[in-house]
């Protein structure tokens, strides 16, 4: 191997720590993301051990980034985003919109006709978060209040107040959201029923 890919694999395993850590997650939750022993983790963490394509493509995965990022490949010059849609559990759809790790992350969010009478699941974390409506109607359970945002329509607020997104019965609610490196793990608050 060449002097040039062993510098670039050298500096794989700071990368993932950096990538973990800043996901706030231990060793063994990732192990479970990505059916990686945590040993083997640990070992490439602290560069013992090199990682393999098998090894990099599901760390690449859960952590969002591709595997140029992952291995910290020289840019090519295209800005394009490769834009990777998440499914998640309730029907939502997530677009990132960024690329680059840390920092503000933008994301496309597409929820899918909501019931109007649902009870909100509301959650906080450090940060703030910023949303705009692209199409539909975005009911946004800030504290006390419940706002329905139209197209064009944005708000900000801190995250530590408990919140909580969704679509209306009107239909399906497409928006924008700016998040902080906290906003990307987002912690359940109690709440209690009235």
């Amino acid at each position: 191997m060449d002097e040039h890919a062993d510098r670039t694999l050298d500096a794989v395993g700071p990368r993932l720590k950096h990538l973990r850590q800043r996901r706030e997650i231990t060793l063994a939750e990732l192990a479970a993301e990505t059916g990686i022993s945590t040993s083997t983790l640990s070992r490439l963490e602290a560069g013992l051990r090199r990682p393999t394509l098998e090894q990099l493509l599901p760390l690449a995965r859960v952590h969002g980034v591709t595997l140029d990022e992952l291995v910290g490949a020289p840019p090519t010059g295209d800005p394009r985003i490769n834009l990777r849609p998440i499914a998640c559990g309730d029907g939502a759809t997530v677009l990132p919109l960024t690329r680059r790790p840390g920092g503000i992350q933008a994301y496309k969010f597409v929820l899918r006709t909501g019931d109007d009478d649902r009870a909100p699941d509301l959650r906080t974390h450090e940060g703030h978060d910023w949303v705009y409506v692209l199409n539909g109607t975005l009911r946004l359970v800030l504290g006390e209040q419940d706002l329905r945002l139209r197209p064009g329509e944005a708000a900000e607020f801190d995250t530590r107040t408990p919140h909580w997104f969704g679509a209306t019965a009107a239909g399906p609610v497409e928006f924008l959201s700016l998040v902080g490196r906290q906003g990307e793990r987002a912690h359940i608050r109690a709440v209690t029923p009235p």
